[in-house]
């Protein structure tokens, strides 16, 4: 192997090491934020346009129906007799898919360090895997497909079309729906690591519920969800074996019986 071509490899080990362990909150913080920054900004790279994105929306509602599991509409029309569900739905779309997300981050640094570098590194993988699915595959929502399914989100307060919100992400990159993607992770996190039965069934219905939220508001079709829970499935895949030799932290651990103890130690006892 040449110094050339060991240089990539140095850098992808350098890497693992360092997603593998637990770090400072501070670094945590700069490496998550910075990596999702890079995530949104390949976001906004989806090309195609719209024409294309809804092109692909009706080929995804040709396909469920072939499936016979496109209902999407009929889950928003139900949701719309529920008196209140529509606007509770709505505000959970805007907020769940990030607050809660971090939350459980920062739960787990602090309470569930062995298991943080899995939850966090599985979190990367699946954003820079779903990069992929959307510049490959630029697709409509629903609501934006012309296919009879509305827009619940956007009111007075709010338009996902246009504004400050619409300049933060694109409406074309739905495929993988990555609010099922961190949900799945998310809510699997909260099944495994909480100790509180109450808190584990939370995580046990959260990725349910974020279903029937991205159907229910038009931003997501099933097979977006099924794409998104499949990227999720991946990076964990992908993230267990690099993380499973993973240290709880960097600080350093106490010695065993059989290890000698250091000089000055000696001499403290």
């Amino acid at each position: 192997m040449t110094a050339a071509a060991a240089i990539p490899t140095r850098v992808i080990r350098r890497l693992g090491r360092w997603l593998s362990m637990r770090h400072a909150l501070w670094a945590e913080l700069v490496l998550v934020l910075g990596l999702y920054g890079l995530y949104e900004v390949g976001r906004s790279m989806v090309a195609g346009g719209r024409p294309v994105a809804v092109r692909h929306a009706r080929d995804i509602v040709s396909l469920e129906r072939t499936l016979h599991w496109f209902v999407e509409g009929n889950v928003q029309h139900t949701a719309a007799y529920i008196p209140g569900l529509v606007g509770t739905l709505g505000a959970a779309y805007l907020t769940f898919h990030l607050a809660l997300t971090g939350a459980v981050l920062l739960w787990m640094h602090s309470r569930q360090p062995a298991a943080y570098p899995f939850v966090r590194t599985t979190l990367l993988f699946a954003s820079v895997l779903s990069l992929a699915g959307f510049l490959a595959y630029p697709t409509a929502p629903p609501r934006l497909a012309g296919i009879g399914i509305a827009d619940t989100v956007s009111n007075g307060h709010v338009d996902l079309n246009k504004g400050l919100v619409s300049s933060l992400y694109n409406p074309y990159a739905a495929v993988p729906s990555m609010h099922i993607g961190y949900a799945l992770i998310v809510g699997s996190s909260l099944l495994l690591y909480a100790r509180r039965p109450l808190v584990r069934v939370v995580g046990a219905l959260y990725p349910p519920f974020v279903l029937l939220v991205v159907v229910a508001t038009g931003n997501h079709f099933f097979f977006d969800a099924a794409t998104g829970a499949f990227v999720a499935l991946v990076a964990a895949a992908a993230a267990a074996p690099l993380t499973r030799r993973a240290t709880p932290t960097r600080i350093s651990r106490l010695p065993s019986q059989s290890q000698p103890l250091h000089a000055s130690e000696q001499l403290a006892a």
